[in-house]
């Protein structure tokens, strides 16, 4: 099978699937394709899309490729949604940002950080499967434990957790609200206290990382 057929059947396969499709899986469909040569036909493919002028590219989230429309289309692609755009309030955000860099953290962990109650917060994130439960952690009164979810890799085009913005970065970006998180995130958790403070009341806006470092790239239906 020559180059050009493997570059068709691996289009084919990106576009057709209805989640981000990993490169060992199409290098498994391809007849006498390597994981390595998939990486290089995604390039390939992009490059042409870029001399062709097309509206779209081959975007590496969530563990796979998937096509994804430029972001300069966005503004013309939200008046074709049915469904609210995704919109997150500034509580969910640092709610979702020490998830991220804590999982799995448990709900009191993030309340002891945030200095608020966050059970509405973290029920929301659930619902709308930015953030799963991974379990219970194993001491007394088995609390749940929360982590990301594969969508919230795909709404923050992220192609993995390793590629989260690292505190150093953070501190380029906004050095007090990085030096606040690494403080908060690095103190001892009693797991079964929570903080116990109602929503909005006690806050501690600077304890996890600006909004900004977290907003997706484009708004993602719900």
């Amino acid at each position: 099978m020559d180059r050009a057929e493997k570059r068709r059947i691996a289009e084919a396969l990106i576009l057709g699937s209805p989640d981000p499709i990993p490169a060992a899986r199409i290098a498994d469909i391809i007849p006498y394709c390597k994981l390595a040569e998939v990486r290089q036909i995604v390039d390939e493919l992009n490059i042409d899309y870029v001399k062709q002028g097309r509206a779209f590219e081959i975007t590496e989230v969530a563990g796979g490729y998937q096509l994804r429309s430029l972001p300069e289309f966005a503004p013309y692609l939200r008046q074709t949604l049915t469904a609210r755009p995704l919109r997150l309030s500034q509580a969910a955000l640092e709610t979702l940002a020490v998830v991220a860099y804590r999982q799995p953290v448990t709900r009191a962990e993030v309340e002891h950080i945030r200095g608020v109650d966050v059970g509405a917060v973290m029920r929301s994130l659930v619902e709308r499967k930015l953030v799963r439960i991974a379990g219970h952690r194993d001491v007394p009164g088995r609390p749940m434990v929360y982590a990301t979810s594969k969508r919230f890799l795909e709404v923050f085009e992220l192609p993995s957790l390793e590629q989260l913005p690292t505190l150093r970065d953070l501190r380029e970006l906004a050095p007090e609200g990085a030096l606040a998180f690494e403080a908060a995130a690095d103190e001892e958790v009693d797991d079964g206290v929570g903080a116990g403070a109602d929503a909005g009341a006690g806050a501690k806006p600077d304890a996890v990382p600006p909004p900004d470092v977290f907003q997706p790239v484009a708004p993602t239906p719900e």
